[in-house]
């Protein structure tokens, strides 16, 4: 677990220095005369419809790296290790036919959005750019996971991607750029130079080789390989689509088109801070995963399970309230646009949502890397099945909001079923007293803060209500030992700070 422990830190840090860049890309996007909401909400778009994207042109290659990486490494020489020319070939053939259908059918687009959101049916074809710089990169970061280079990585995508887009935002503000033409065009490449800076750290360090030769790993497990793409692919299509589709429908159907979906994705970008150290748990666990699955190793699984419900649940309950409680003050104190003010509301239920999810563990991931990866696909019918409609109705009857209450109802129920799953099939579930004295501590020092700090406003009040309450949120974690990762990193603390 230590190695798990330290890359999960070093992830989370490097996450946060880019959600902090991310923070000050979001408030150059949203203040009082910058981009207008059409033109921000117009860059989460691009986002929501690329990795819809990735979910059709993939074809169960992210899966088929994580699963079968195992028996590549261990029966392969590095030279002849062909799993990740195949996957990026594949990748690319996907990637095609997705854009054959996107030409094909832009009458359907520009009918659906042509109304609300005429700005995305002009720059429709360079969503395309982004959609394979998106494909052909999250596939390489699959396979540098399983080398452990989870670190690299999210440098990559969570820090250097933003440091592009806020080159382009301040072009765009000292208008360099004239319009917004330029701005859009170039952010739409900001995925393929990614991939080409890890496709060339990659190879530089001679981590990869390509090769198309068949290897007979790929031989002996051809019928396997091509049964978990197929099925896993399906389930993680239909879940990335029910996690995407909520702005989709609401630059679709809403009046201001763009505008409401800038609005949304401002709450969800919010939302995303809460998910840093889940990023990093994901990337650092995948590899101990798979091989944990291969060798049998059940406890090792369970282990991972339990301390990652725990340590994400700790994250995730503190950061939601810091959120929660400055998130008017913040909005109005930095001069964001006016409009902004209804994230909030949006915020509080994908938050809630956040903290469900985190609070669940890595139960895809497991599920994902065993040999009861079809259940991938059943869970996925059943959120689209209620996911679609919910969002798409509750977008319709009450705005907004809508679809942030049907992802909470969507993905709750969805992660209870995979909960209930892992129990009855493994008898593995990641709960124990020290969640609920997570979510007794959070909600009581939320109230005390509210009770202190309620009619205090200002820039200087949310520093001190936010100071006030990590001040005893955290050290509370410690005091009750409430995650067993925590206490090794506050020891290391101590000791470099030489406090006894």
């Amino acid at each position: 677990m230590s190695t798990i422990r330290r890359q999960s830190i070093l992830s989370s840090g490097i996450v946060y220095l880019g959600f902090a860049l991310g923070v000050l890309n979001t408030y150059l996007f949203t203040r009082q005369g910058g981009f207008t909401p059409t033109e921000y909400g117009l860059t989460g778009i691009f986002v929501s419809i690329a990795n819809v994207m990735f979910s059709f042109a993939n074809l169960g290659m992210q899966a088929f790296i994580f699963k079968f990486y195992p028996y590549y490494h261990d029966n392969l020489p590095k030279k002849n290790n062909d799993m990740l020319s195949w996957s990026l070939l594949i990748g690319t053939i996907g990637f095609a036919l997705v854009t054959i259908a996107g030409i094909l059918f832009k009458h359907i687009v520009i009918r659906k959005y042509g109304e609300h959101s005429p700005e995305l049916v002009n720059f429709y074809y360079w969503i395309f750019p982004f959609g394979f710089g998106l494909t052909i990169y999250t596939l390489l970061e699959a396979y540098a996971w399983q080398l452990k280079k989870s670190v690299f990585t999210n440098y990559l995508r969570e820090f250097q991607f933003r440091v592009f887009t806020t080159v382009l935002i301040v072009l765009f503000l000292v208008h360099i750029f004239k319009s917004f033409d330029p701005f859009i065009k170039l952010y739409s490449f900001g995925f393929v130079i990614i991939a080409i800076t890890l496709l060339i750290y990659l190879v530089s360090n001679k981590a990869v080789y390509f090769t198309f030769t068949v290897s007979r790993i790929t031989k002996k497990f051809r019928k396997k390989i091509a049964m978990l793409a197929s099925f896993v692919w399906s389930g993680s299509l239909l879940h990335n689509v029910s996690a995407v589709f909520a702005p989709i429908v609401i630059a679709s159907v809403m009046p201001k088109g763009l505008a409401d979906a800038g609005i949304f994705i401002l709450a969800q970008y919010m939302t995303s801070i809460m998910q840093a150290p889940q990023r990093g748990i994901i990337a650092a666990s995948l590899a101990p995963l798979s091989k944990a699955w291969k060798d049998k190793d059940y406890g090792k699984i369970s282990l991972i399970y339990h301390r990652s419900s725990i340590n994400q649940l700790i994250f995730a309950a503190g950061i939601f309230i810091l959120i929660w409680m400055n998130f008017t003050d913040a909005t109005v104190a930095f001069h964001l646009q006016e409009n902004y003010l209804a994230a909030r509301e949006v915020f509080l239920f994908l938050g809630l949502n956040c903290v469900i999810d985190m609070g669940t563990g890595l139960n895809a991931q497991i599920i994902g890397t065993s040999t009861q990866w079809r259940f991938d696909f059943i869970t996925g019918i059943i959120l689209l099945a209620i996911s679609i409609p919910l969002t798409y109705g509750l977008t319709k009857a009450i705005g907004i909001t809508g679809p942030a209450i049907a992802t909470l109802i969507a993905f709750t129920i969805y992660n209870l079923i995979r909960y209930v799953f892992l129990l009855k099939k493994f008898g593995m579930q990641p709960f124990d007293a020290k969640t609920v004295y997570t979510l007794l501590i959070a909600g009581s020092e939320y109230l005390i803060c509210s009770l202190l700090f309620a009619s205090r406003h200002g820039i200087p009040w949310i520093i001190v209500r936010s100071v006030v309450f990590i001040a005893i949120y955290f050290p509370s974690i410690i005091y009750f030992r409430l995650s067993p990762d925590v206490l090794p990193v506050w020891q290391t603390i101590k000791k470099r700070l030489r406090i006894k």
